[in-house]
């Protein structure tokens, strides 16, 4: 009788990831989008990164929301549909689903598994909220349900993700956005202030390794989901703050010289040469609203921190005026 053998699992390879890392390492300055960090394992590390002591943006943003709550839903408005643009916090979300009562929630995220995840949980807590999770990338074509066509949409992006674009990409990013919401659209967003840059390298590089951990985890996804050949320890975690550019890098640095393979194409690293990995981009008062108006969107309200460290900022899509 003949062994039948079980078939070694396939994996799901998106290919734009596949391109995505691909191109990027042939780039003169090798870089991979900060969104390939999302897999499911990179989602729980970002999650656990909300909660370090050193990283100020989550808990500053809540304390912001908590302490306002009453004042962002007298200034947004109730029911409606609400669409967040990347997966919730256990935090954020409900706070802010309890704040603006809406009556259709839309997350979505590019990271199916933790998605359903925490639709679930919501859905668990929220029993009478209709919950529509949809797993794609919020910078790509996106469908909103039929049902909430008709509803008052508000978008609600918080976390300073933003920041992760280069002012040119998060305009178009912001316009993006608008697209899907519509004229008359709200959105609720969340951008960091520039600040003591001993205290953001802290909060991009902790003590405790999960920041380093994260953005080892791309790695970890190139070899698994692309064939890579990328030794251990062959990279290693930098944050760096750029002046001229008003942002925290993040980086992975070849600690010795490297040859790998990715889908068998090779690649050479000198030692001290990087991928450059993500971005965080800090925004003044002035600077933030800025380019929200060049997103196509109208600042209304703010809302800050007593010391001014995170700004919460309501803004409409207005329609376009033909003249001043």
């Amino acid at each position: 009788m003949q062994e039948t053998l079980d078939a070694a699992p396939q994996i799901h390879v998106d290919p734009q990831f596949r391109a995505d890392v691909l191109n990027g390492l042939k780039e003169p300055i090798p870089a991979i989008p900060a969104r390939w960090f999302y897999d499911h394992r990179g989602s729980q590390l970002f999650d656990a990164i909300t909660r370090l002591d050193a990283y100020y943006p989550t808990r500053v943003e809540t304390g912001i929301m908590r302490a306002n709550a009453t004042a962002i839903a007298a200034a947004a408005g109730t029911g409606g549909a609400m669409v967040e643009f990347g997966a919730g916090s256990v935090t954020k979300t409900p706070l802010m689903i309890d704040a603006l009562d809406p009556d259709h929630y839309v997350p979505i995220d590019i990271s199916g598994d933790y998605l359903r995840d925490a639709a679930a949980g919501l859905m668990a807590d929220h029993p009478d909220l209709a919950i529509d999770p949809i797993e794609a990338d919020f910078t790509g074509p996106v469908d909103l349900p039929d049902e909430i066509r008709q509803m008052p949409r508000i978008g609600f992006f918080p976390g300073s993700t933003i920041g992760n674009f280069v002012p040119r990409s998060a305009t178009d990013l912001l316009r993006h956005f608008r697209d899907i919401l519509g004229d008359g659209a709200k959105l609720l967003i969340g951008m960091d202030r520039i600040k003591d840059v001993r205290r953001l390298i802290r909060a991009y590089d902790d003590e405790e390794g999960v920041t380093a951990a994260f953005n080892m985890n791309l790695i970890t996804r190139i070899n698994r989901e692309l064939d890579g050949t990328i030794p251990d320890g062959a990279f290693a975690h930098e944050a760096r703050w750029n002046e001229m550019l008003g942002r925290i890098e993040m980086h992975l640095v070849a600690t010795r010289d490297v040859d790998f393979t990715v889908e068998g194409e090779p690649f050479h690293f000198a030692k001290g040469a990087t991928i450059h990995t993500e971005n965080s981009h800090k925004y003044g008062p002035r600077a933030a609203r800025t380019l929200l108006l060049a997103g196509g969107w109208t600042p209304t309200h703010e809302w800050t921190d007593p010391d001014d460290d995170f700004a919460l900022i309501l803004a409409e899509a207005q329609p376009n005026r033909f003249a001043p």
